[in-house]
C-alpha cells in the first residue's frame, strides 16, 4: 500500500540545542494550517549518474525502455534530477523493517486517512518506470499484479505505459481513492483484499510489482505467493524507499531532539545513513531462500524533495510510526517540528530519498 516511511522520520541526533529540547522559543505553529497547506514544487540540486547495472538477460532492451512515457501526477512540471547509485547494498540499517509484532497494526494506519495519504505522499520518478521497462517487468501489454497499490502512486504511471493491472489493496478507503484516480483507465482493476488471503486467478501474471508495500505483507507467504502468481520467467519487482543523509542535513540532526522528547521509544543518537551504506541484501537473501527465483538485480536512485512546513507535517502524518503515537505525543511532536522548520529553516526543508528497485525472475 505504498507504505514507505513506516519508520520514524528525522533520525539523527548530534548534541544540538533546539526549541524541541527546551532551547530558545520559536513561533507557535498551527497544525490546522499544516493540514490546509498546498503542496509546492519539488526541487532537487543538480546530480550526475553513477554506476549502472548490466542489463538482465531477461531485459527487453532499449525499445522496451522507450515504450510509453507516462509519469506520476506528483512529478508533472516538477524540476528534479536523479542519481543512479552503485550496487553497494550492505552495512546500514533500513527503516522499512517493521517489528513483526506490530506489522499488522501499523499497516492498518494508512487507511485511516486515505485522502491525506494521496495528497501528501510523493510518487516515483520516471526513471524507475524506465528501469521496469528495461528489465522486462512492465511495458505495453504486460499483465501485472500490483501488491499494495495504496491510492495508485505507482498504478497510474504503470497504466499510462500500457500495462494491464490487477491491483490488490487491503485498505477499503485507500482502494476507493485508487479507483477514483484510475477512473476511465482501461485494463486496470482495483481489488479490495489482503494479498495473503486473496485467491490467485488461474491465468499467471507477467510481473508482480510492489511499491513501498512488500514489507507490510506477511513474510511467511509474500515471496512464495508472488512466485505462485507468476508465469515461468516472470518478474517479482519490489520497490523500497529509505530516508538517507542529505538535503537539509542540519535540520535532520536537530529534529532528533523532538523525537527523543515526544517518543520515548526513540533511541538516542540515531543518525541517517549515507545512501551507499543502506543494506539492500536482506531482500535478496529472502528471495533466494525461497528457491523459486534467480538472483536479484538492483537499480538505485537518489532524489531530493523540498517541502514547506505545512507539506512536511502532512507527510509525517502519513507515516505509520507517527500515526501510532498517542494523540498528545503526536500533536506535540508535529507542533515542535513545525516550530523548528519555521523558526530556524525559513519554512522549508529538503529531504533525500533512496529509491531501490529489486527484480528477480521466476525459475
Amino acid at each position: 500500500m505504498g507504505a514507505g516511511g513506516g519508520g520514524r522520520d528525522g533520525l539523527t541526533a548530534p548534541s544540538l540545542i533546539s526549541a524541541c529540547a527546551g532551547g530558545s522559543p520559536l513561533p507557535s505553529y498551527s497544525l490546522a494550517g499544516a493540514a490546509a497547506g498546498r503542496r509546492g514544487v519539488l526541487k532537487v540540486p543538480h546530480s550526475t549518474r553513477g554506476v549502472r547495472h548490466a542489463p538482465s538477460p531477461h531485459a527487453a532492451g532499449p525499445a522496451a525502455a522507450a515504450a510509453g512515457a507516462g509519469t506520476a501526477r506528483d512529478f508533472q512540471n516538477a524540476p528534479y534530477s536523479l542519481l543512479r547509485m552503485p550496487d553497494n547494498t550492505t552495512r546500514a540499517q533500513r527503516d522499512d523493517r517493521p517489528e513483526e509484532s506490530r506489522r499488522v497494526r501499523l499497516s492498518r494506519t494508512f487507511d485511516e486517512d486515505a485522502e491525506l495519504y494521496d495528497r501528501a505522499r510523493p510518487g516515483y520518478p520516471p526513471e524507475l518506470y524506465d528501469d521496469l521497462a528495461e528489465l522486462a517487468v512492465a511495458g505495453p501489454g504486460s499483465r501485472v499484479l500490483e501488491v499494495g497499490c495504496g491510492t495508485g502512486q505507482a498504478t497510474v504511471p504503470l497504466a499510462a505505459r500500457g500495462c494491464r493491472i490487477t491491483a490488490v489493496e487491503a485498505g477499503p478507503s485507500m482502494a476507493a481513492v485508487a479507483r477514483r484516480n484510475l477512473a476511465g483507465t482501461a485494463g486496470v482493476e482495483v481489488v479490495t483484499a489482503e494479498f495473503e488471503s486473496w485467491p490467485l486467478p488461474q491465468e499467471p501474471f507477467d510481473a508482480v510489482v510492489s511499491a513501498t508495500a512488500f514489507h507490510w505483507i506477511d513474510p511467511a507467504v509474500r515471496v512464495s505467493k508472488a512466485a505462485d502468481a507468476l508465469r515461468p520467467g516472470g518478474a517479482l519487482a519490489v520497490v523500497r524507499t529509505q530516508h538517507v543523509r542529505g538535503g537539509t542535513e542540519d535540520f535532520f540532526a536537530e529534529v532528533q531532539h523532538c523525537y527523543e522528547r515526544f517518543d520515548p521509544e526513540t533511541p538516542p543518537g540515531l543518525r541517517l545513513p549515507a545512501a551507499a551504506d543502506v543494506d539492500g541484501s536482506e531482500h535478496a537473501r529472502e528471495v533466494a531462500r525461497s528457491g523459486r527465483f534467480g538472483p536479484a538485480v538492483f537499480r538505485r536512485h537518489e532524489r531530493d524533495l523540498t517541502y514547506t512546513t505545512a507539506e512536511y507535517l502532512e507527510l509525517l502524518r502519513t507515516y505509520s510510526g507517527h500515526r501510532a503515537l498517542p494523540d498528545p505525543a503526536r500533536n506535540g511532536l508535529l507542533g515542535s517540528i513545525g516550530d523548528l522548520i519555521d523558526g530556524r529553516y525559513g519554512g522549508r526543508v529538503t529531504k533525500r530519498y533512496l529509491i531501490e528497485l529489486g527484480v528477480s525472475y521466476k525459475r
